[in-house]
């Protein structure tokens, strides 16, 4: 069981955090999860259920989860799920895992050195994980002193390369700069492709629906160089820091 759990987890960081996940592995995956029997007790205690505590931990660390980490994340598990034979029960499954984690900052290491003794051997995974982890926590645009503190021990649990760790980190800061304010209201209306007389509602299904077409960790796939990347995150920076605007300015 844990075999496939790790098999299904490997085909979805690639998915989420590189996008090499291809529709043959994406198939592959599903094939092989077909007689899986999902419970609570055993995706908790899995490479993925453990990543997922982490996923919470670092996006709770602030304090808050933004509506830009919400968005992402349900974005993440809806996808998770749907390689599982009952997709609305997984998805159940890993949110309640996040509720649970989220607001547990203290075990930051136990659940870090479980999740390390799993891919111990696999480099390739450790990395992957540490640039998801890194990306969510700057996702609001700043990365705060917890949530630096709990990548810290993460990458500390992992034995990851501390040169790697600060390369990467600096890469995100950098992006993270270079991302142009909104400068008026009408600005942001323009950047969801929106107008002020719509709803809420109506805004709020279109800045989803941009983050879901921007953002990197969805849309990456082979043969995208670094500056798609960037590209990408600033523009998906760009739709949060609209988004905002227009809910203060409608508070």
């Amino acid at each position: 069981m844990g075999n496939i759990i790790a098999l299904a987890l490997l085909g979805v960081l690639f998915y989420f955090v590189f996008k090499s996940y291809s529709k043959y592995s994406k198939e592959y995956t599903k094939e092989a999860l077909k007689n899986f029997s999902v419970s609570y007790e055993a995706i908790k205690k899995s490479e993925l259920g453990l990543f997922v505590a982490l996923v919470a931990k670092v996006a709770k660390a602030d304090g808050k989860v933004d509506s830009l980490e919400a968005e992402l994340i349900s974005e993440m598990f809806r996808d998770i799920s749907e390689i599982f034979p009952e997709p609305a029960k997984t998805k159940e499954i890993l949110k309640r895992i996040f509720d649970e984690e989220k607001n547990i900052q203290n075990n930051v290491a136990t659940i870090a050195g479980d999740l390390a003794s799993l891919i111990r051997r696999d480099k390739n995974k450790q990395q992957q994980f540490m640039v998801f982890l890194i990306q969510l926590a700057f996702v609001d645009g700043e990365v705060s002193h917890n949530e630096e503190e709990h990548l810290q021990t993460i990458a500390e649990a992992f034995a990851f390369d501390p040169k790697l760790y600060h390369a990467i980190f600096d890469r995100f800061e950098q992006i993270m700069q270079n991302v142009s304010p909104q400068a008026t209201l009408e600005e942001a209306y323009k950047t969801l492709g929106v107008s002020p007389e719509d709803d809420m509602q109506t805004i709020k299904k279109a800045y989803r629906k941009l983050v879901r077409q921007y953002h990197p960790d969805i849309i990456k796939s082979q043969g995208k160089d670094e500056a798609y990347i960037k590209e990408a995150t600033q523009k998906t920076q760009e739709i949060n820091q609209a988004y905002e605007m227009i809910k203060k300015a409608r508070a």
